[in-house]
């Protein structure tokens, strides 16, 4: 594979337009991260549906995830990420995107997420095959139960 070609680095589901969600999936941030971007970024328009929702076509996906990588993995300041979106083009900035994370090996996050759950299975079925019941994930906040009563926590003094 040419350093320089044109596929993608991430991989897209063969459709044409996506919705905010599946982006936000696919790049691996949450949909207010990408609507905050739109407002950053004249690059990213996406149409609107009947419905009003967000139609965003490949490029511009491809574009979210580079402007991701650029700011999270090259660690870019906004303005940063616009100049050099604006110095190269999008076209060739997309290309050098492209190019560190092959040559830097960044995991994509929707594979790491697919390894886990995996091992996660991996885990389940072997606590069947031994009989224990598989770990329970634990509460961080007690209180949230229902029916338990949670003692107040006294607060030590400060002595002076």
């Amino acid at each position: 594979m040419r350093a320089d070609d044109d596929r993608p680095a991430i991989r897209l589901p063969n459709k044409l337009y996506f919705r905010i969600g599946e982006v936000a999936a696919i790049v691996g941030v949450r949909p207010h991260v990408i609507r905050y971007w739109e407002t950053e970024f004249p690059a990213i328009r996406p149409a609107k549906s009947k419905t009003g929702q967000r139609v965003y076509s490949r490029r511009e996906v491809e574009l979210v995830a580079m402007i991701r990588h650029l700011l999270h993995e090259r660690r870019f300041t906004i303005d940063g990420a616009r100049r050099a979106l604006r110095e190269d083009g999008i076209g060739g900035a997309v290309r050098k995107v492209r190019r560190d994370i092959r040559a830097g090996g960044i995991p994509v996050a929707r594979e790491t997420a697919e390894a886990l759950r995996e091992i996660a299975a991996a885990l389940h079925a072997l606590a069947a095959r031994l009989d224990v019941p598989p770990p329970r994930r634990a509460d961080p906040t007690p209180a949230a139960r229902p029916g338990r009563a949670v003692a107040p926590v006294a607060k030590p003094s400060r002595s002076g």
